[in-house]
């Protein structure tokens, strides 16, 4: 039967996946290369907007470096939700070419049509760009210190629901399946990046977040390889929590500031780690590193607002996500003291100052006007 087929074919596709990150050397060293070729992706929405703004105050931070010639920034156009349905991929192939031809990577958002959407059906351009470039890492920070906040999720990114969610079937009109995958060498990736952060940060606790209790043979194993890592860091507090008592206790006041490090599969990570935004001034201020082995990836967690477009106000859209993913950026690529530059001034701008305000209309704030703000508290 076809259904059977379509099965066989996903193994095949996940077992050779297996041999090839068994196989797979480690993290590239940017600062080892001649040159970090930063490629900005607009994306589509309010993607173009806000990502050029954030494209300016990296170039203002790295203009020495730039004019080096050590870093150059190269703007990728066509990842728009337009070009992706005309194609009839997530990325088309030109767009993935170039992309492809980049160190790292400074991402706006982009939109997913969804089931009856006027749009052709075509994965995720996130989904599809974390596979084909094996982003398997997904780091979220979200700190708060007046709630005693200070929380780093590392979401496994390309495995569990996500992975294939466009490869389900429909055995007929009654019955359909997705598949949900997990490994041992993929778990054990992001394992090993979560503590080795925890390690590095002076962290003393680790938490493993599941459903192992039900979804007892993915989640099970997604639990018992993070538990076999944790033995070679004797030093870390590990404990495990079901996703929903999690959920809860993100918002337990007594409990909260706990946790510091968590680990979660792809599905759980999203879901946990938009709620732990709230907390930080909602999903519109947070960004999020995607990393890999040979390639990373930095964008807003939010979507691309294609009403405000509509509306002509994506000139007023805020930039703070975006600009602080390219914190996350400066951070991974070598430059620390410039992030940390960068990070001081959104918080100055976002909360202890807070000279401007945006509203996303009129009357705020437009995206360009915060980034000057940005700008003007970098020394």
């Amino acid at each position: 039967m076809d259904y059977i087929k379509a099965f066989e074919a996903i193994v095949a596709q996940q077992l050779a996946r297996v041999e090839k990150m068994k196989s797979d050397t480690d993290f590239i060293d940017y600062q080892a290369l001649d040159k970090i070729i930063i490629g900005v992706i607009g994306g589509d929405g309010i993607g173009p907007a806000i990502t050029a703004q954030a494209h300016r105050v990296l170039a203002q931070l790295l203009a020495d470096e730039v004019k080096a010639g050590k870093v150059t920034f190269k703007v990728i156009d066509g990842c728009t939700i337009e070009n992706r349905a005309a194609a009839g991929k997530a990325i088309p192939d030109d767009v993935l070419a170039e992309i492809k031809k980049c160190n790292v990577l400074l991402k706006g958002p982009t939109t997913t049509p969804r089931k009856g959407d006027k749009w052709a059906n075509v994965e995720s351009a996130n989904v599809a760009m974390r596979k084909e470039l094996d982003l398997f890492a997904n780091v979220r920070p979200v700190k708060v210190p007046e709630l005693g906040i200070d929380w780093t999720f590392f979401r496994e990114n390309t495995e569990c629901l996500y992975a294939l969610g466009s490869q389900g079937v429909n055995i007929n009109k009654d019955l359909a399946f997705d598949f949900r995958v997990i490994t041992n060498p993929g778990t054990e990736r992001i394992a090993k990046l979560a503590f080795e952060y925890a390690r590095a940060n002076g962290k003393k606790r680790v938490t493993i977040v599941t459903k192992a209790n039900v979804v007892k043979t993915t989640d099970g194993k997604f639990l018992d390889v993070c538990k076999q890592v944790a033995k070679d860091y004797p030093e870390i507090e590990v404990d495990d929590w079901y996703i929903d008592s999690m959920t809860a206790k993100l918002i337990d006041e007594k409990r909260r500031s706990q946790f510091e490090v968590l680990i979660l599969p792809n599905l759980y990570g999203d879901i946990l780690t938009d709620e732990a935004a709230e907390f930080q001034g909602g999903v519109g201020t947070a960004g999020s590193a995607n990393l890999g082995k040979h390639y990373s990836m930095f964008e807003a967690i939010h979507g691309s607002a294609p009403r405000m477009v509509d509306e002509g106000r994506d000139i007023y859209a805020d930039p703070s996500s975006v600009i602080r993913a390219g914190a996350m950026l400066l951070s991974h690529i070598g430059y620390q003291e410039k992030a940390d530059q960068l990070f001081a001034a959104l918080e100055a701008c976002l909360v202890t100052e807070k000279k401007l305000t945006i509203t996303g209309r009129p009357d705020g704030a437009t995206g360009a006007q915060f980034a000057d703000y940005i700008m003007s508290r970098i020394k």
